[in-house]
């Protein structure tokens, strides 16, 4: 089955607090007010661009806390998309929104109008981090909001963003655990950008905060992946999506950029993999992964290859595989064995 979002973004309406991080007309370029029009016409368009088939479409309220605009707008606007999931053309709405714009009462207007996704954007499960970052709630707060939500039949996502003033590491893992132990069905993560006409721009000026680099994100990204997966917590994205906007030559001021940062931080749990077998028996030449994942395994640019070279000083094959599932690998001392 394919799935489909129609993206319907609300930029910062709903939402009174200013995170350092945030400039949402800059990460959804747009500042135009959706109206209820706007999302009729919206989500038209892009049913004629949606191939049939076997498909699951959602409408997908993004950029904003939607659930912090008015009751009234949110009805306007929950009113338009609905009226596609009653005569069959989406399957549902999904919208993003702040721990702290969460109550009964909302949740019962959302699943009124066929809400079925429900994101949160916690960021961090460390209450320093939340505060450093003028978030306006605590960690405290996203428990309380998980449990209320889970007390309905939604999708439950939860975002967080790693690199933000006073987080390290250590405290990301330690969200990552957090977050694990509240049970959502998926997960995003988003290294933080500094991006042009935010606090975090002045507190990077005036170096107060020191952006993450690739290198260091990768490292974080390389434990935290695999906590998900062993839980099987599907991580749907890692790091915004690539515009124009979001560039070195636009908004994009400082961070861990790069388009391929997922990839980059899978290749390096495979590398780690693959000297895990070396060690224990340095006559493994030949590695099997599943056949979407030769590129990771491979590593960036052939990374991973050159890497075992060097470091062990012969060279091993990759191969791909139609039964090994996403992440798994086995090796075999030469191609003959794993035919």
């Amino acid at each position: 089955m394919r799935y489909y979002n129609i993206p319907i973004f609300v930029p910062h309406e709903g939402c009174p607090f200013q995170c350092v991080f945030c400039n949402q007309k800059r990460i959804t370029g747009s500042d135009t007010s959706v109206t209820p029009e706007i999302v009729t016409k919206t989500i038209e368009e892009y049913l004629s661009t949606i191939p049939c088939g076997n498909r699951r479409i959602e409408a997908a309220f993004f950029g904003g806390s939607f659930t912090g605009i008015s009751a009234e707008k949110q009805e306007s606007l929950l009113k338009a998309a609905y009226e596609f999931v009653k005569n069959g053309k989406i399957d549902g709405i999904r919208l993003s929104t702040r721990p702290d714009y969460i109550s009964e009462e909302i949740l019962d207007r959302l699943l009124q109008y066929g809400v079925t996704t429900v994101e949160l954007g916690v960021q961090s499960m460390d209450d320093a981090v939340l505060i450093a970052s003028g978030r306006g709630h605590t960690a405290e707060t996203v428990e309380n909001a998980v449990k209320l939500i889970k007390k309905y039949p939604f999708n439950l996502g939860l975002q967080m963003m790693i690199g933000l003033p006073e987080d390290t590491k250590e405290k990301s893992i330690k969200t990552a655990e957090k977050i694990i132990d509240l049970a959502p069905d998926f997960v995003r993560i988003y290294p933080t950008l500094v991006l042009k006409d935010t606090y975090l721009e002045k507190l990077y000026n005036t170096g107060e905060y020191e952006a993450w680099s690739v290198e260091k994100t990768v490292d974080t990204l390389k434990e935290i992946l695999p906590m998900f997966s062993k839980k099987c917590i599907e991580v749907i994205r890692v790091a915004l999506a690539v515009t124009e906007e979001i560039s070195p030559e636009n908004a994009l001021i400082a961070g861990p950029f790069h388009p391929a940062i997922r990839e980059l931080a899978e290749g390096e749990i495979y590398f780690d993999k693959i000297c895990g077998f070396l060690d224990k028996d340095s006559s493994k030449r030949v590695f099997s992964v599943n056949e979407c994942e030769i590129s990771k395994a491979v590593g960036n640019g052939k990374k991973n290859i050159k890497r075992i070279k060097e470091k062990y000083g012969f060279e091993i094959k990759i191969k791909p595989s139609k039964s090994l599932k996403k992440g798994e690998i086995t090796a075999w001392k030469d191609e003959q064995d794993c035919i």
